[in-house]
Parts: structure tokens; sequence; C-alpha cells
């Protein structure tokens, strides 16, 4: 059975956008970094780019972009196991909608494992988009603006002045490359709050056949 949701249906729906900002809201009053749609439409690109490159077909591409800008909603409702009631909220918008059972297991999969406490690369969408979300590290996720009062995430996002993924020329190795300004932040602050994620980042690589290297200050790190 086709279906007729797609990515720019979604970014249409209000339903869904209302979530998506309600979400960030709960976080923004927690004292965390952005993650509304700056954050969700980059890791919606990102997994763009690395199924394309691998050869995925149009629709796995599709289904990618879908499950990346919903994948924090649950948020709204608790920052704790966010990925799960996220899973849960998905499959009520998505079975509302009409997409069939295949697509939508596809996407509240994804949705249900991308967080590192819990999460487990389990297909293609689900890879993506872990490496996608757990590679958006940048000064512009940072809302607080008084440097004085920077706690270590705040410190470590806003050292990020670059950040990008990419593939190295023979396509087996995905790299992850940042530059940190080491004055407001050390690298191994970088690896203090990140380490997981970028383990979590090894770990999706493997799933798509592909080797990880995180490279910082043009210095190999992984």
């Amino acid at each position: 059975m086709a279906s007729l949701v797609t990515y720019k249906y979604i970014k249409q729906n209000p339903d869904i956008m209302e979530y998506i900002r309600r979400a960030d809201k709960t976080l923004e009053a927690m004292g965390y970094t952005e993650h509304s749609f700056p954050h969700v439409e980059r890791v919606a690109a990102t997994a763009e780019m690395i199924l394309k490159t691998l050869g995925y077909d149009e629709r796995t591409v599709e289904l990618a972009k879908i499950a990346s800008i919903m994948h924090d909603i649950g948020n709204v409702i608790n920052r704790i196991d966010h990925a799960q009631s996220g899973a849960v909220m998905a499959f009520r918008l998505l079975d509302n909608l009409s997409m069939p059972a295949s697509e939508i297991c596809s996407i509240i999969a994804a949705i249900g494992n991308h967080d590192e406490g819990t999460a487990q690369p389990l297909d293609a969408i689900s890879a993506a988009m872990i490496i996608a979300d757990k590679a958006d590290v940048r000064r512009s996720r940072v809302r607080n603006t008084d440097l004085t009062t920077f706690d270590i995430h705040d410190r470590v996002n806003y050292a990020v002045v670059m950040s990008g993924v990419s593939f190295s020329e023979d396509k087996k190795t995905l790299i992850l490359e940042l530059q940190i300004d080491t004055e407001i932040s050390s690298v191994m602050e970088y690896f203090e709050i990140f380490m997981n994620r970028m383990i979590l980042c090894k770990r999706a690589s493997a799933f798509l056949g592909l080797k990880f290297e995180l490279i910082i200050n043009g210095s190999k790190i992984l």
C-alpha cells in the first residue's frame, strides 16, 4: 500500500509542528539546548545525505526524514523516556494519517531508539538518524547568553564553532569533523559528556557497513 504521507506534508501539518514547538519549550524551561526546527531539520538533512550516499531508495530516505523531524516530540511529556513516549505519539499521529503499518513501524522504531540511554540501531533509518542526531553539536544550539553561568553542556556546545558529517572518498568511512575553541572548552570536556554518543555513532555506522571517524581540530580522535 502506497503512502501519501511525505516529509513536506509533515512539515505543513499544524499539529505535528505544534508538538515540535511545545517539546522544545519544555526543554527550554529545563535549561536544555535548542531542540526545535533548526535541530530536527538538520537531523533530517544529515540522515538524508547519509542514506542517499549509500544508495538507499527514495522512500527509505523519505521515512528517515519524517522520523528525524518528529524524533524529539516526546519531550512535550517529559525528558525522561522521551524517545519511547515520542514513538507512541508518532504512532497515533501517523496512524491517523493512514500511513501503512510497515512504514509506521520503521519510523517509530527509529524514534524509540535514538536516545543514547536505550538506543539501538535496528535498520538503515534508525542508524542514519542516530548518527545525524548525535552529530548535531554547535554553538547556535546554546540558549544561555551569559557565558559566566555556563554549565558544561553550554560550554561544550558553545565551543563547537564548526561541525559537519561527510564521507571518505571511498565512501567506506563516515566522518564527524568538529572545530572546537579550546579557550572555551577542552577536547577532554567534549568527551566527558559526549563519549557515549560517539560510541553510539560508531555502532550505528557499523550497522550501515561503515567505519566511524571523529576529527577534532584537524586531529583524528576516533
